[in-house]
């Protein structure tokens, strides 16, 4: 995030507390990461913050526009910096990778969803969940070599 953080806090009524801005490093740093993630990155440097400062922080850096999360998967939130754009993601169920995606992509299935069923999806906490390029290259190639996959001779 190329952004001075500083500055849009006070646009916006607020200081960069150390807090905030250990957080919004963190989130920055991480790319894609739950709370949890983002308080072990900050204890690399700072012990003295806890998990209930993390939310509270994330908490506040959202309804900033600073910070946005989705969910991608069970469990908490995963947190990425605002300033990347509106995007979806693709979420690897073999490696965790998680691949941003321009929202046109799924468009279509919007407009059919909504055609069909009059339910208006938000591609903005939009995941879907599948198996990335290496990950299928590499099942395929495990398949490939395994003696159930090859032919039996005699």
């Amino acid at each position: 995030m190329d952004t001075d953080w500083k500055r849009e806090l006070r646009d916006k009524g607020y200081r960069l507390t150390p807090q905030r801005q250990l957080v919004l490093e963190a989130v920055t740093k991480l790319g894609h990461a739950t709370p949890d993630e983002i308080l072990t990155e900050i204890r690399k440097t700072a012990d003295g913050v806890n998990i209930s400062t993390v939310y509270r922080t994330l908490e506040l850096l959202e309804q900033l526009e600073l910070v946005k999360h989705a969910h991608l998967g069970h469990g908490s939130p995963t947190y990425h910096p605002a300033g990347r754009g509106e995007h979806l993601h693709l979420v690897c169920r073999d490696c965790d990778a998680v691949t941003e995606v321009e929202v046109a992509v799924a468009e279509p299935l919007a407009r059919t969803v909504e055609a069909r069923f009059g339910f208006d999806i938000d591609l903005h906490h939009f995941a879907i969940f599948g198996r990335c390029d290496a990950c299928t290259a590499a099942r395929a190639a495990e398949a490939a070599g395994s003696p159930s996959s090859s032919a039996r001779g005699t």
